[in-house]
């Protein structure tokens, strides 16, 4: 089945308005759109309507980092689904490694985000991913089994319409290291397996699922001639734009 590729970017905790509207005016004349591909970036909160601005008109995404899953209340420091779409993003990245480890994102938190994010027209991009430890101890399976199984609690594949899912190593992430072509690709395979027994396999097979652990200019290609691998997610080479369009412009 032929899936559209999505080339994203992470910015973090970096970027303020700015930067980000000097960025995408570099990046946009540097990697015009292609249709054979689609491109996202999650920003943070403070940056979202100055990228949503300067990406108009443009078939570029705009993702939130995290989402919180009440619509409003009393939770001081929190940003809502809502919220995130006002300020004109189309996306939201959930579960990501940094989330679970460093802010105690657990299994049904990113559960009820994930709700969250499907509810209000939001293009969820659920990330799981195994330490080194786990990885060590023959763990990856049963680890990113039970993370697909606690986030996807309670959905079925009619409400999963817009989902992405991303494959982060945590021992990839910022280190350098990164899962050879065939080790993503076994892993890739793997959770849409899974999702194909679980869920629904047409369904599975549709998903695109997207590697994230240390992506660069360099070995995007090979990793995107993977058949399970359908995009990229990607952190320190997304900060500048010379770097990520040469990732936007791989060679299929």
């Amino acid at each position: 089945m032929r899936r559209k590729p999505l080339l994203a970017g992470n910015w973090k905790m970096f970027k303020t308005s700015d930067q980000a509207r000097k960025f995408f005016s570099e990046l946009l004349g540097l990697a015009p759109p292609k249709d054979d591909r689609q491109v996202a970036f999650g920003v943070p909160f403070t940056s979202l309507e100055a990228a949503a601005s300067a990406t108009a008109g443009s078939p570029v995404i705009i993702a939130a980092q995290d989402v919180f899953w009440e619509d409003e209340g009393a939770y001081t420091g929190e940003v809502s689904a809502p919220m995130i779409k006002a300020a004109g993003a189309g996306a939201v990245i959930i579960g990501h490694s940094e989330r679970r480890q460093m802010f105690g994102d657990t299994g049904e938190w990113v559960n009820k985000k994930l709700r969250a994010a499907l509810k209000a027209g939001l293009m969820p991009i659920l990330c799981v991913g195994e330490t080194q430890s786990e990885r060590e101890g023959g763990r990856t399976f049963e680890v990113l089994g039970r993370q697909l199984d606690e986030a996807l609690a309670g959905f079925t594949p009619a409400d999963l319409g817009p989902l992405v899912l991303a494959y982060e190593p945590i021992w990839a992430i910022g280190t350098g290291l990164t899962a050879t072509p065939d080790t993503a690709q076994e892993v890739h395979a793997f959770l849409r397996s899974r999702l194909s027994e679980r869920l629904e396999k047409n369904w599975a097979e549709g998903l695109r699922i997207l590697y994230g652990g240390s992506v660069k200019p360099d070995n995007v290609a090979q990793l995107m001639a993977q058949p399970d691998i359908d995009g990229a997610l990607v952190g320190g080479a997304s900060l500048e734009a010379a770097s990520f369009a040469k990732i936007i412009n791989f060679d299929a």
